[in-house]
């Protein structure tokens, strides 16, 4: 029970982290599963990509497809929607971080 309520707290981070990077610099997939491995999440392919998809139609982050060393990579940057929502999980993240650190 712990495990699977974790979980959907953690899906949020992921979405927030994803659209961190989507603004520095589009990523791709597999980069970001190995970035989210440096901060603790172990994510697959399979849990990824859907919500990549997911974030994609809600309009958070778009998607555009190039081809390197022959191979179609598709790379995912920050919409202006997806902008406003990032901003705006920053100060809630910090306010909420100023509440609970102690």
């Amino acid at each position: 029970m712990q495990d699977q309520i974790l979980r959907k707290f953690f899906l949020g981070f992921i979405q927030i982290h994803i659209l961190h990077h989507a603004k520095k610099d589009p990523f791709y997939g597999a980069w970001m599963i190995e970035e989210l491995k440096e901060h603790g999440y172990d994510m697959s392919p399979g849990t990824l990509y859907p919500l990549l998809h997911s974030m994609e139609a809600k309009g958070l982050i778009e998607k555009e497809e190039k081809t390197v060393d022959g191979k179609v990579r598709k790379y995912y940057s920050i919409t202006p929607l997806g902008n406003g929502v990032l901003e705006e999980a920053r100060r809630k993240a910090y306010e909420l971080f100023k509440e609970i650190k102690d």
